[in-house]
């Protein structure tokens, strides 16, 4: 039995099918064909599939055989799939580079909420008889970047770090702080918690502030006049407000005392900049060192190290000679 071409397509296409790889079409001796997509050609038979079966066709009975090109196959709703979604590449992680780490160029952006959740805990107060003032944590080891002026002069330093405990805070108090390396200049210093059972310290990575944009969001933690973990949010106004002869990033982030050394962060969570005065008489008006000359302080460290034995350390001044040994040396 031989289905004619009418016949097979409108069976096909009142099942909604079409799924031909190819159009190929038999002529017959008695006249008529069949469409369909050849499965085999044997020597005595040619197998054709015509949409919802199989047909064998003996090959005494097929004239011509006529091959087109491909079909598109009929959009049916039981057929029809939406596509799958391309898996998302997971973000990049920060990359270690000696001390600290660097934060990948395309961090995604993130809410002011939960970044806070997830990056308080490497935020810490320092305290010294003097005052106090804030600092963020590099690495696991427990190095700290604050600010030169807030341990300034003083031998007692303590840092209260938050640890997260059972989705909950705890305040812990390090009283064996270390000052690894300090340049009164740039207002910036280095310390190390060198407690024996100290545990692994969460940390935070350390941005571009030259990707900086004028009117980017940005938001710092600290501890404005001893209210730590205080969060305050604002827009970079300037990346280039000189002062006294530097280069601050200004922004409308309230800065208080108290949030010195404190990190001023981008919308991905990357340290921007370290908060580090601001001008008394108006508001709106915080400055924060560039995280630049942060890593230019890390990375040449060994030139700041706090060290009386380290001739290079620019804060070992010595006595100037007299008058009169000038005389005699002469």
């Amino acid at each position: 039995m031989f289905w004619k071409k009418t016949s097979a397509l409108s069976a096909a296409l009142f099942c909604g099918l079409l799924p031909l790889a190819s159009a190929d079409t038999l002529q017959l001796k008695d006249g008529a064909s069949v469409t369909g997509s050849i499965l085999a050609e044997k020597r005595d038979a040619v197998v054709i599939d015509v949409g919802y079966t199989a047909l064998v066709i003996p090959q005494g009975q097929i004239v011509k055989i006529n091959r087109t090109e491909k079909l598109t196959a009929a959009p049916t709703k039981s057929s029809s799939k939406t596509p799958a979604a391309k898996p998302q590449p997971a973000p990049e992680a920060p990359a270690k580079s000696d001390l600290y780490y660097q934060a990948p160029k395309a961090s995604p952006v993130r809410a002011v909420r939960d970044l806070v959740s997830s990056l308080g805990e490497a935020v810490v107060q320092v305290r010294t008889p003097g005052g106090l003032g804030s600092g963020f944590i590099l690495d696991e080891d427990g190095f700290l970047i604050t600010n030169f002026h807030v341990i300034e002069g003083e031998t007692q330093i303590s840092v209260e770090v938050y640890h997260q405990r059972n989705d909950q805070l705890e305040r812990k108090t390090y009283k064996q702080i270390r000052i690894v390396a300090i340049n009164k200049f740039a207002d910036l210093a280095l310390l190390k918690i060198d407690e024996k059972d100290a545990p692994k310290f969460a940390h935070i990575a350390l941005g571009d502030s030259e990707a900086l944009a004028v009117g980017e969001r940005v938001f710092a933690i600290g501890s404005p006049l001893g209210l730590e973990r205080t969060v305050t949010e604002g827009i970079l106004s300037t990346k280039t407000r000189e002062m006294q002869g530097d280069l601050y990033l200004q922004t409308t982030a309230q800065i208080n005392p108290g949030n010195s050394g404190g990190p001023l962060f981008n919308m991905s969570g990357d340290v921007v900049g370290v908060t580090n005065m601001k001008i008394t008489f108006g508001e709106g008006l915080g400055f924060a060192i560039p995280v630049s000359a942060v890593k230019f302080f890390l990375d040449h460290r060994d030139a700041f190290s706090y060290s009386n034995d380290n001739p290079s350390n620019p804060y070992r001044y010595l006595e100037p000679p007299s008058r009169t040994k000038l005389v005699e040396a002469k």
